[in-house]
């Protein structure tokens, strides 16, 4: 098992396959000319193979595909198919777009729950956010996914003043569907020009579902990054990913593999271990994965802590969102 100095048990592998991504959302590609890495420096196939046949050695449980875009890569699909012969719990976070053409593979690696991007359920909305006219492709790919009875779980960046006034319109999917609503607390990083007053709160998110539901505390589950709530008479419900205001450091469980092969113990981690440069040089590189999550500091990265208005974001030294895969 992989573990670290605070005992924590690590059985969850976030890996990045692309920084490239289909959609321009301010808060994670600022720029729209970003130079995208080269395809020669991102992990291959076969490397991601062996890697994670590695990390599944020493005990990991569960692998997620994340990007940037992870299905905009040409050959996502032989990534799903390799990944999903391994015999761990196999998901994937996406922004919906290309959900309908990878469907098929999807569900021939046993992916039973997919995490899909979606910050606004207003079309003009959408377009303001990435910059790209596409919403309608996203709902109906969500549709498409509760078809074939895939759990849905749709992660929303509430950012105060821009769609904090859509906290019920989303609570309100959950009403005959079976899909979780995860809202997030907007979190820092390079690049997203964050500031501490866009962020609308974990109060304040419950304080707006409140106003228009009945509110009950959900069933915590080990490693939890969310807090969960439940609506009486709701088929599905909904958590809050709390990172700014009520961390869950203590459980965490989660290791993040770049699609350039860096090795990031925490979101917030200011250092990163080389994984691919050593495995294309033939070395053995399961002591420099231990001894980067044996580094690992005990909450957010030892970046900051206490108040979250207090962070200085020019202080702070991390990737930008789509270069670490989220």
């Amino acid at each position: 098992m992989i573990t670290d100095s605070f005992g924590r048990v690590h059985d969850y592998l976030r890996i990045s396959l692309t920084d490239n991504c289909n959609l321009r959302c301010f808060y994670c590609m600022p720029e729209e000319k970003y130079a995208f890495a080269p395809a020669s420096r991102l992990m291959q196939v076969d490397e991601i193979e062996t890697i994670a046949k590695l990390f599944v050695a020493q005990g990991v449980k569960k692998i997620r595909l994340t990007g940037g875009e992870p299905l905009v890569r040409k050959d996502a699909h032989k990534i799903i198919e390799v990944l999903g012969s391994l015999g761990v719990e196999l998901a994937i976070t996406t922004n919906g777009v290309r959900l309908d053409e990878l469907l098929g593979e999807l569900i021939a690696a046993n992916v039973k729950s997919i995490n899909i991007s979606l910050d606004t359920l207003q079309s003009a909305r959408f377009y303001e956010i990435t910059r790209r006219d596409l919403y309608h492709r996203v709902r109906s790919n969500i549709e498409l996914l509760l078809e074939h009875d895939i759990h849905v779980k749709i992660n929303v960046v509430v950012m105060k003043g821009l769609n904090d006034d859509e906290i019920l319109d989303f609570l309100a999917l959950t009403e005959y569907h079976n899909i979780e609503i995860r809202f997030i607390e907007f979190m820092p990083f390079s690049g997203n020009k964050w500031t501490s007053n866009q962020v609308f709160t974990l109060k304040e998110i419950i304080s707006r579902a409140e106003s228009g539901y009945t509110v009950l505390p959900g069933t915590p589950r080990p490693n939890d990054t969310s807090k969960r709530f439940t609506i009486p008479g709701h088929v599905g419900s909904f958590s809050v990913i709390s990172t700014m205001t009520s961390p869950f450091c203590d459980t965490c469980n989660r290791m993040r593999l770049t699609a350039d092969g860096k090795l990031k113990n925490c979101l917030f981690s200011k250092g990163e271990t080389d994984l691919l440069g050593p495995l294309r040089n033939g070395e053995n590189i399961l002591p420099l994965i231990t001894e980067t999550i044996m580094a690992k500091a005990k909450a957010l990265g030892g970046q900051f802590s206490g108040v979250f208005e207090d962070i200085v974001t020019g202080k702070l030294d991390n990737r930008s969102m789509i270069t670490i895969g989220g």
